[in-house]
């Protein structure tokens, strides 16, 4: 299993390869692989998705990627 956190400003739905994950800032767990996430709503999001390759996480050491809001 890998771990993932997603960081934004306000809370959002998180959405990984178009489906509901969770919100920002909680720890999303996905299996090992290269995804696609992206925030919902995404009208004062930048960059609107990103593309991420998930492995070699922990529960302690997730991967963390940042959304800004524009």
């Amino acid at each position: 299993m890998e771990y993932l956190i997603v960081h934004f400003p306000e809370t959002r739905r998180v959405l990984i390869d178009g489906g509901d994950q969770g919100r920002t800032g909680d720890t999303i767990e996905l299996e090992a692989g290269t995804y696609t996430v992206s925030l919902s709503p995404s009208d004062d999001i930048k960059p609107k998705k990103r593309r991420i390759m998930l492995s070699r996480t922990s529960p302690i050491m997730p991967k963390e990627i940042t959304f800004a809001k524009t």
